[in-house]
């Protein structure tokens, strides 16, 4: 079943996008990773331009993103005051990304750079957690546990600007998270993911942040690094497409509400290495379209905006003649299908609780 994405202008399967949505948002939940990393190619596998995958997977992040950070909002495992440190250095990198971005859209090489960056990317992450996973089966069998030291003093940690963050019970530069959110912005800006595969591990093994704060104050942080992404490729380039952001975020939320249920009962050693092994064979392909494989022009279609039906109609006249508004309105469209998902799932979870106190 094909339907037509009038601000991409290409036709896409509807079952395919759900499909790979929900089964991105189940990796997603399961490992505690964001899926644009994912995502985004295979929304070019699909026939969805380079450009218009990268604001599309970004603005799905920014509603998957609003419903996870609000269900840590009502658990209280947030550090507030961490992530707008990171945000700031975020902010500056975001638009950092985007000039770059811009640069090589108007040199005609944007298609080619986000494709290499894809294919560096998930042949660093994939060979790394490849080595990681095997490493965790090797050790589970010979049943060692190795303790690891979580917080090591680095030299960004000497840096001036010392202050005292009371919820994660650390004292140390404010640039330090500043850093690292100049870097998590500018590969979000250019790349349409939201960082987390950066963030995570710089706040576990730099910051040294408490585990349990960290999904919640990501999550937060990914909240105001893609509506600044968002917003810019909406408003410089009208390539957020509010028909194919539906479908993205639709099958995420669900897909990531069944990962982490399965994440409290599912070993993932095993699958963390499958992942691994996932995220290779989508960074050779992507590498085999780039370099290898005949160049076919895309099928951009050419339809007349009266031949369209209304809705979308009204989303190609809304993206043309509003854009600043429509910029606007893709962003609260995010955030009100995100809200919206963590609400309900909240309401669920406490009816299922209290049938099973009925029960007993």
């Amino acid at each position: 079943m094909e339907v037509f994405l009038p601000i991409a202008e290409v036709s896409v399967n509807i079952i395919a996008i759900f499909s790979l949505s929900g089964i991105v948002g189940i990796l997603s939940g399961l490992f505690g990773v964001g899926g644009g990393f994912l995502m985004t190619p295979f929304l070019i596998f699909l026939g969805v331009p380079p450009t218009y995958a990268v604001a599309n997977e970004a603005n799905n992040i920014l509603a998957t993103s609003v419903s996870g950070s609000t269900t840590h909002y009502l658990k209280n495992t947030l550090d507030y005051k961490m992530g707008l440190m990171i945000v700031v250095g975020g902010v500056f990198g975001t638009l950092l990304g985007i000039w770059t971005f811009t640069y090589f859209k108007d040199i005609g090489k944007i298609d080619i750079v986000i494709s290499l960056a894809y294919m560096y990317i998930l042949a660093i992450i994939g060979t790394a957690m490849l080595v990681e996973g095997l490493g965790e089966i090797d050790n589970a069998r010979k049943k060692i546990l190795i303790k690891k030291k979580l917080h090591v003093h680095y030299w960004i940690h000497g840096l001036p600007l010392r202050m005292r963050f009371q919820k994660s019970k650390l004292y140390e530069s404010a640039f330090t998270p500043i850093i690292i959110g100049l870097i998590v912005g500018f590969i979000a800006a250019i790349m349409g993911i939201g960082g987390a595969f950066i963030l995570v591990p710089a706040m576990i093994y730099i910051i040294g942040m408490p585990t349990r704060l960290i999904p919640g104050t990501s999550l937060f942080v990914t909240i105001f690094v893609s509506v600044i992404v968002t917003f810019l490729h909406a408003f410089n380039y009208g390539s957020i497409d509010l028909i194919l952001v539906f479908m993205l975020v639709t099958g995420s939320i669900v897909g990531v509400q069944v990962g982490q249920k399965l994440g409290e009962s599912v070993d993932s050693t095993g699958l963390k290495t499958l992942l691994a092994i996932l995220l290779l064979l989508v960074g050779i392909a992507i590498a085999y379209d780039t370099f290898f494989a005949e160049q076919a022009t895309n099928n951009v279609i050419n339809i007349n905006v009266n031949e369209l039906n209304p809705l979308s109609m009204f989303i190609k006249k809304l993206s043309k003649d509003m854009p600043i508004f429509y910029s606007v309105f893709s962003i609260f469209f995010a955030i009100t299908l995100g809200v919206a998902a963590a609400f309900i799932r909240k309401f669920f979870s406490n009816l299922r609780k209290k049938y099973a106190l009925k029960v007993k």
